[in-house]
């Protein structure tokens, strides 16, 4: 009859450690970082007048297969952002670009897929380019 208790116990506790591991978030140790480059062109859209780091830039955050953002922030003065406290998982880190070929639609995401493999992780994005 112990035996039968120690085992119902001991497989209450496994189940509620392993309903306690969290996926892509909040709550971690590590940080995403990169930087937004712009391409400014004219009205038309047909002259580049320069290209530059993008400062004041909105940037978002998805978490894991999330449809939706769960975070977003703005660049600083020379384009970077930055993500703290994030937990091990797979994100995605996006801004928008205007559209050079058909303008319909005016704007789309620039994704990058970036992963979280343990605590304490520095990921750096590669730049996320758009057209201004």
């Amino acid at each position: 009859m112990k035996a039968i208790r120690l085992l119902i116990l001991l497989a209450i506790l496994a189940l509620g450690a392993g309903s306690c591991l969290k996926g892509p978030g909040e709550g971690g140790t590590s940080t995403i970082i990169g930087k937004v480059y712009a391409y400014d062109y004219n009205l038309e859209m047909t002259n580049l007048r320069a290209t530059y780091y993008a400062p004041n830039e909105r940037v978002y955050l998805v978490y894991g297969e999330d449809s939706i953002f769960s975070d977003d922030t703005r660049t600083s003065y020379d384009g970077s952002y930055r993500f703290d406290y994030l937990r091990p998982g797979t994100y995605k880190v996006f801004a928008y670009s205007k559209n050079l070929q058909t303008r319909l639609p005016p704007d789309f995401a620039v994704i990058k897929t970036v992963q979280i493999l343990s605590d304490h992780q520095v990921v750096v994005v590669e730049d996320i380019e758009i057209v201004k």
